[in-house]
C-alpha cells in the first residue's frame, strides 16, 4: 500500500465557480454589464439571436460598438429617430 497521504481536492461551491470565472474573464480584458431589456429590445434581440446565433456577450458587444459609432458619426438622432418611427 501507498504510504502517501492522498489529498482531495475541496470541492468549489457555485458562488466560488461564478467568482473564478468573473475574475477570469476581468484578467482578459473584458467586463460584465448587467440591465433589463424593453419589450422592444427584447423582440429585437430574439431576432438577432435566431438569425446570427450569435451569444448574448457578442449582441451586447455588437450593440454598443454600433451605437458608439452611430454618436462618433452624428448619427446618433437619426438611429434614435428611426427607432421610433418603426417603435423599435
Amino acid at each position: 500500500m501507498d504510504d502517501r497521504v492522498k489529498k482531495k481536492k475541496k470541492a468549489m461551491t457555485n458562488a466560488e465557480k461564478q467568482k473564478r470565472y468573473r475574475e477570469r474573464q476581468k484578467e482578459r480584458g473584458k467586463q460584465e454589464m448587467r440591465g433589463y431589456l424593453s419589450p422592444e429590445a427584447k423582440v429585437c434581440y430574439q431576432l438577432i439571436s435566431e438569425q446570427t446565433k450569435w451569444s448574448d456577450s457578442i449582441i451586447l458587444s455588437n450593440a454598443v460598438r454600433l451605437t458608439y459609432a452611430a454618436y462618433k458619426n452624428g448619427q446618433i438622432g437619426l438611429l434614435n429617430s428611426w427607432l421610433k418611427n418603426n417603435e423599435l
